[in-house]
């Protein structure tokens, strides 16, 4: 281990995934735990995080897991309680729950533009809210949130309560951040794209493309600069660098992972 995390606890939320491969919970876990932090692992479902533990143990490194719904107040305050007491104070919370729901303000039902937020945006909320004590306690803490592309532009597909969560999240972070800083806790965004993770074949191709996955994927691809799609293991790169003490100057701005497709023009 390389060790750029040596010695800290990190929570990451949504640490499972829908299916085999590189998504952004799992890689970050892996990436972390490559670089010495012992993981609290958290989701909703334990059979989602299996091949996360193999991972993080074919790694090397330590990890815990724990069943939460973090759009529920009371079980992040118990999933943060169960960390401290298996690993002690938390270093570093990584909220990477989320998903998205097609549909516009017209075509959308008010139930899920509500599901949506709290799923989104209110987790985030709700653990921070959590964590944040404990990290000013200590006097030092890194929080990284994972926003996405589509709350900053349109990327292709009509999903209004998305893209407001996840701009929303961009801007929760930079004016905690601000809140936050002078008490030793740093907030940043990591922004992913279009990236080819587990969930492109399992949701979005069902969602966007009748279930052609090829085609959905010549349609991201279709959008990306760079030409060629990155996965998770490019969303954890960037949030191991905020995490760690290299970005000990960053906090309330936002590392855009996306092969320079939200800067284009068409």
């Amino acid at each position: 281990m390389a060790g750029r995390l040596s010695g800290k606890v990190a929570i990451v939320t949504g640490a499972g995934c829908v299916g085999p491969g590189w998504g952004n919970g799992r890689a970050t876990c892996v990436r972390f735990a490559e670089e010495g932090a012992r993981i609290f692992a958290v989701d909703l479902m334990a059979e989602t995080m299996e091949e996360t533990v193999s991972r993080v143990k074919d790694a090397g490194g330590d990890i815990e897991t724990h069943l939460c719904d973090v759009t529920d107040r009371a079980a992040v305050e118990d999933m943060v309680a169960a960390c401290r007491d298996q690993f002690g104070e938390p270093d570093v919370l990584v909220n990477n729950v989320g998903g998205s729901a097609k549909g516009g303000p017209t075509d959308m039902d008010e139930d899920t533009w509500d599901r949506q937020l709290d799923f989104n945006l209110k987790s985030v909320y709700l653990t921070c809210r959590s964590v944040l004590p404990h990290m000013v306690q200590k006097g030092a803490g890194s929080i990284v949130n994972m926003a996405s592309t589509s709350g900053i532009r349109f990327t292709g597909s009509p999903q209004a309560a998305y893209s407001s969560a996840k701009a929303a999240i961009i801007q929760f972070s930079r004016v905690t951040a601000v809140e936050f800083a002078p008490k030793g806790v740093r907030l940043n965004t990591v922004v992913p794209g279009q990236l080819h993770t587990p969930m492109v074949e399992t949701r979005l191709a069902g969602q966007r493309s009748g279930g052609d996955v090829e085609a959905l994927l010549a349609s991201r691809l279709n959008r990306i600069p760079l030409g060629w799609m990155g996965d998770g293991r490019d969303t954890a790169n960037a949030a191991l660098f905020l995490a760690s003490d290299e970005a000990r100057f960053v906090t309330g701005t936002e590392i855009v992972v996306d092969g320079g497709m939200s800067v284009r023009c068409d």
